[in-house]
């Protein structure tokens, strides 16, 4: 290759790599670093999109009971245990067609395009399953609020996580295990 010609692709070279790591960085701040799951911004752009082809779509907030207890007592490692745990057994629940997220903290999201793909009552009873660290089995439960988006007005994704968040402090007020998930 001629000179002039290399010194011209060079830029374009540079600029090519440049670009994918701009991509690779992108995407790893769309993934949380813990869990794997979605962050909010990458979750919220797929929920929408889901949202969209299924007006039926089913929309879930997960909020963990007592994380803070978890933390205090055994230490962070025992929470992220949990919260990986967690994190795993929404996915799991999700199956392929739905999408989970770690918004932050102990606080998950998930939409799935149809209820009749999954039960509710399974994923509560898998959230309330201990979790073992260090030889301890610690107990988890979590509060889990949802909304048909069918049966909103205007099934947008904002009012499906509203009632969804509405829901969920509902079962917050409520003794979660002595109730099923509503």
């Amino acid at each position: 290759m001629e000179v002039p010609a290399l010194a011209a692709a060079l830029p374009a070279v540079g600029w090519a790599l440049h670009s994918g790591l701009l991509a690779r960085r992108l995407a790893a701040a769309r993934r949380d670093p813990l869990t794997g799951l979605y962050t909010r911004a990458g979750w919220t752009t797929r929920a929408e999109h889901v949202l969209a082809k299924h007006p039926g779509a089913l929309v879930l907030l997960v909020d963990l009971d007592d994380f803070k207890a978890i933390n205090d007592n055994h230490g962070h490692a025992a929470g992220d245990a949990v919260l990986t745990a967690t994190a795993d057994r929404l996915t799991a629940w999700c199956g392929r067609h739905g999408i989970a997220a770690r918004l932050g903290g102990d606080e998950f999201a998930a939409i799935v395009p149809n209820l009749g793909t999954v039960s509710l009552f399974d994923l509560w009873t898998a959230l309330d399953q201990p979790v073992t660290h260090n030889g301890h089995a610690l107990p988890v439960s979590a509060s889990v609020g949802h909304c048909l988006s069918a049966e909103l007005p205007v099934p947008t994704l904002t009012d499906a996580l509203s009632a969804a968040d509405a829901a969920m402090y509902a079962a917050k007020g409520h003794s979660r295990r002595n109730n099923t998930p509503r």
